[in-house]
């Protein structure tokens, strides 16, 4: 079984979709710990709820992104993790920590990338007129947001709609699609290869499996 460490800031809401893909014996690995750097984030709760370790690291007082991502490596490496998954972890990660986890982490993020890399997509997609969102899975890599992706899926936008029903539309997607990946990793069926997420063996196309 391969270990898993997620990585989260908030409530917790994809960390619960893993931990209850884990207690069904769906997700193909074992989540050995959750790691915060908000020690008030429900989704150290959760966590507790289903017996996984917790871990809290405030980013408070670091001098600088570099040493603060050091003693996050560190502390990550305490639980010898095959696979570590963001889930909501709200930091920009360092050159070396992604280097170091290279071909072995993902992140979740709520956009059809390449389109609205970073913060408030949801606002972006709507204020674009765009007719559809959704969400990807990719590799993380140095550039921000992108890495090779796995899986998207994509949601409606209607007429009227705001960005909290738009956020809820891709929230229930995200729960989807999220433990699926994991689940293809922990299985041996993904891997970042050359730069590119290889699913059974194949390269995947540019917005990953089941493109369009």
């Amino acid at each position: 079984m391969k270990r898993i460490v997620v990585l989260i800031s908030g409530s917790g809401s994809n960390l619960q979709a893993l931990l209850s893909q884990a207690a069904a014996a769906q997700l193909g690995g074992d989540i050995v710990a959750v790691i915060s750097n908000k020690a008030e984030a429900y989704g150290l709760e959760r966590a507790r709820i289903a017996g996984v370790p917790t871990a809290v690291l405030p980013h408070q007082g670091y001098a600088d992104r570099e040493s603060y991502d050091a003693d996050l490596m560190a502390l990550i490496d305490g639980y010898q993790p095959d696979l570590v998954v963001l889930a909501g972890f709200m930091r920009i990660l360092t050159p070396a920590l992604v280097r170091h986890y290279q071909g072995r982490m993902l992140n979740i993020h709520p956009s059809l990338l390449p389109k609205y890399q970073g913060l408030h997509t949801h606002r972006r997609a709507i204020e674009a007129g765009d007719e559809e969102h959704g969400c990807s899975v990719h590799f993380v890599t140095e550039e921000l947001d992108g890495g090779p992706v796995v899986l998207q899926a994509r949601v409606p936008i209607f007429e009227g709609d705001d960005e909290a029903a738009v956020a809820a539309r891709v929230l229930v997607q995200e729960h989807a699609i999220y433990p699926l990946v994991v689940r293809w990793f922990c299985d041996g069926r993904l891997e970042m290869r050359d730069g590119q997420a290889v699913l059974d063996g194949r390269a995947l196309p540019a917005q990953g499996y089941a493109e369009d």
